[in-house]
Parts: C-alpha cells; structure tokens; sequence
C-alpha cells in the first residue's frame, strides 16, 4: 500500500517560499533606507537616520519573513 504524498514536500513550493523570503527582506530593508533618508532630509540631513532605516526595514522584514515561514509550515497556533 502506497502512502499518499505530503504536499507540503512540493520542491517548488519550497522554492517559491525561499524566493518570497529574500524578496520581503530586500524590499523591506530597501523601503528602511528610503524613509530613513527621507527622514533626515526632514531633521538633519544625517546619514546615520538611513542606517537606522535600513535595520528597521531589516527588524520589520524578519517579522514578516516569521509570519510568511509560519504560513508555509501550516503553523496556525500564534
């Protein structure tokens, strides 16, 4: 008797979630700098406020790219 395959051990599927998640912390650390240096183009025109955009955009993507494994694994207890 043969056992059904798991659909979660699709190889694209797992491709498609590798890919979404370097493309969800490029755009969020990329979207960091922007407002970071938009912000200090508001304040000072210091350059450390697009390095704290960028570690933020990097803290925001991580948090996403948690809920986007959480979704592939089927994890649904918070």
């Amino acid at each position: 008797m043969m056992n059904k395959p798991n659909p979660n051990d699709n190889p694209w599927r797992a491709m498609g979630m590798v890919s979404a998640v370097a493309a969800d912390l490029i755009v969020c650390m990329i979207a960091g700098f922007f407002a970071g240096r938009w912000i200090g183009g508001i304040i000072n025109g210091h350059p450390i406020w697009s390095v704290i955009g960028v570690m933020m955009g990097f803290l925001v993507g991580v948090a996403s790219v948690i809920f986007i494994i959480r979704t592939f694994m089927g994890d649904r207890h918070g």
